[in-house]
């Protein structure tokens, strides 16, 4: 009897050390479910408790190290979000401490999950962290969402400099700031006392085919996301179809990779997974870019190594095969599916150099509001740079297409030239796909960008000075030829002559014709912006924008007309007047007196003209 008895014991004493182990290892995380008690509650966790964390600090296996409790901080990082604080030790955290990548690694006690890595102090001595309870995790990816996009808010009014993204390079949304280093601005008050509040554990991100210039202009806006430039450095990301999901794929403690970009670039975020429950994957612990609802590429992937370092250690992460697909960002974390294929923008750039070498960038992008436009942004500056000058003058040439399914594409054809030709370039691309990302219209989906790109050393630019005409009188349905004098950045005269045709219906009187870049000649106009009625209608005022390289001729006269939204309604009779202006409306119209008779796009020239000059003539019966 003593023998079965001692022989129970051990049994029992074997099956609670196996539990133990399955729960704290990454394998038998893999089929927990947390609705079954394998998790422990937060009104559980005291303060002196320990357990065991896990994840990768090299190749693809978790490895272990300890976790002590502290306490339990109410409401750390928002209303009803708190927070666990403990201290790690042991393993080769006495290495690296608390490090970017480790967001989301797993802690349990007595073989039951308590909840994710994601928090920190920025400078602390001691590897202090927050951990955000399993629970909190869970419950937030359990309300029912709308996983097939935002709340749509309706189209919103778009202006013509926006869409020629003539003026600066496009401008991104900033993001909130995660405090990477201090929490805070550096001109901030509070920087005397910057370490002393938590902030989420950087996420470090990997670039393959990006240059550091590139990651030098673009790297403070993924900082202000708490996204960690690990400078050039990574594995690259090619494309392949999905993987299929086995029982030991991003399991508790492994590493996983969300690509923004794969191919001949490759951009890819490091985390570590908390929690999988069937084909749900939990993981970060923390917002990764406060997407809401998304759809971003879900990768298994290995840890080259984990870098010590003074102001941040990080990790070094290369992705491996696509196994699914990161569908919710949200306060507690970032939730995917196992066997998901995400929806990618697929982006083609031919490149010529000036030196006469041509080749080849196929990439695939992330779809989303904020992230294609600069991905996009991103893909072509780095493209111009890695091949040509970054220094001095240079002329882009770019044309090219924006595919959209169902629908017209939108065509590029655009050259840009001086100091800032490449930045101008890049956002001529990024700019229109920013519109549309940004229009809230349902039925858009962007097929694919075709560019092709091509440079050359040197600035062809010239400032438009003055205009003259051959004659000052002449009939309706003659033509007037119209001389614009340029000077040249080398103080060279160029001549243009330009054939100017009268509309065959315009009556006698005084006629004006103004010649002009497409910028000046939108700054101009009497219609500034518009909201499109539909994605067709936005589509179409794209394609018909006014662009900065090349002039145009817009002969005008003094009349009565109206703009209804983006057209122009020249010359209406006062019976169609007195019915616009009726005094029981109001809104919907704009009354004009100087009215477009006629517009013409002058074939691009030798060289950039910029500039406005105007000259009237006499129109004749």
């Amino acid at each position: 009897m003593i023998n079965l008895r001692a022989f129970a014991v051990c049994l029992t004493f074997l099956l609670l050390f196996s539990a133990a182990f399955g729960q704290g290892t990454a394998t038998g995380a893999a089929g927990s479910s947390a609705g079954s008690g394998r998790y422990l509650p937060l009104s559980s966790v005291k303060e002196g408790m320990r357990g065991t964390a896990w994840t990768v600090f090299r190749g693809t296996e978790p490895e272990a190290f300890n976790v002590e409790i502290l306490g339990v901080l109410p409401g750390g990082v928002g209303p009803k979000q708190d927070l666990i604080i403990g201290r790690l030790s042991g393993g080769q955290a006495e290495r690296t401490a608390v490090f970017a990548g480790m967001s989301g690694s797993p802690v349990y006690i007595d073989g039951k999950l308590v909840g994710a890595i994601s928090y920190s102090f920025p400078f602390a001595k001691e590897p202090i962290c927050g951990i955000t309870p399993i629970e909190q995790m869970i419950s937030i990816f359990e309300q029912k969402v709308d996983l097939e996009g935002r709340t749509k808010t309706g189209p919103r009014a778009f202006s013509f400099s926006e869409l020629s993204a003539s003026a600066s390079p496009v401008e991104m949304p900033k993001l909130a700031s995660s405090g990477l280093a201090s929490g805070m601005s550096p001109n901030s008050a509070l920087m005397a006392v910057a370490g002393q509040s938590f902030q989420r554990i950087a996420t470090p991100v990997t670039f393959t085919g990006f240059s550091q210039q590139t990651l030098d202009i673009f790297g403070p806006r993924l900082l202000e996301a708490g996204l960690l430039p690990v400078a050039a450095a990574g594995g690259s990301a090619p494309i392949t179809p999905l993987k299929k999901a086995t029982e030991k794929t991003l399991v508790g403690g492994t590493s996983v990779s969300m690509q923004l970009t794969r191919g001949d670039y490759s951009i890819n975020a490091a985390g570590t997974v908390t929690f999988r429950d069937g084909e749900k994957i939990y993981a970060f612990g923390h917002p990764f870019l406060s997407l809401g609802t998304s759809d971003l590429p879900m990768s298994e992937s290995h840890v080259v190594t984990v870098v010590p370092n003074l102001n941040n250690s990080f990790k070094i992460a290369v992705p491996d095969a696509m196994v699914g697909a990161m569908t919710q960002d949200r306060a507690t974390g970032v939730y995917g599916s196992l066997g998901q294929a995400p929806k990618m923008v697929p982006v083609k750039l031919n490149v010529r150099t000036s030196r006469g070498l041509s080749e080849t960038i196929e990439i695939e992008v992330a779809r989303d509001d904020f992230l294609t436009p600069l991905l996009v942004n991103m893909s072509i500056y780095n493209t111009i740079i890695a091949r040509e000058r970054s220094l001095g003058d240079t002329m882009v040439e770019l044309s090219g297409e924006i595919k959209i399914k169902g629908r017209e594409s939108i065509k590029l054809n655009r050259r840009f030239a001086g100091g800032n030709a490449t930045q101008l370039a890049a956002a001529a691309v990024a700019s229109p796909v920013q519109v549309l990302m940004q229009s809230d219209f349902d039925d858009l989906a962007i097929a694919g960008i075709v560019i092709d790109l091509a440079s050359v050393d040197g600035s062809r630019t010239g400032v438009l000075q003055r205009i003259s005409v051959d004659r000052t009188q002449a009939a309706a349905g003659e033509t007037v030829e119209v001389q614009a004098y340029a000077r040249t950045q080398s103080g060279q005269i160029f001549v243009q002559r330009i054939p100017v045709k009268i509309p065959s219906d315009t009556p006698a009187g005084p006629l004006s014709i103004i010649v002009g870049d497409g910028s000046a000649i939108q700054k101009n106009a009497a219609s500034q912006q518009f909201v499109p009625a539909d994605l067709s209608d936005l589509i179409r005022n794209i394609n018909n924008v006014r662009l900065s390289d090349r002039l145009y001729v817009q002969t005008s006269r003094t009349t009565k007309g109206a703009i209804i939204g983006s057209s122009e309604l020249p010359n209406l009779p006062p019976s169609v007047l007195a019915t616009l202006n009726n005094e029981r409306t109001a809104g919907g119209i704009k009354p004009v007196v100087q009215t477009i008779v006629s517009e013409t796009e002058v074939p691009p020239a030798e060289f950039l003209i910029s500039g406005h000059q105007a000259i009237a003539i006499e129109v004749i019966k």
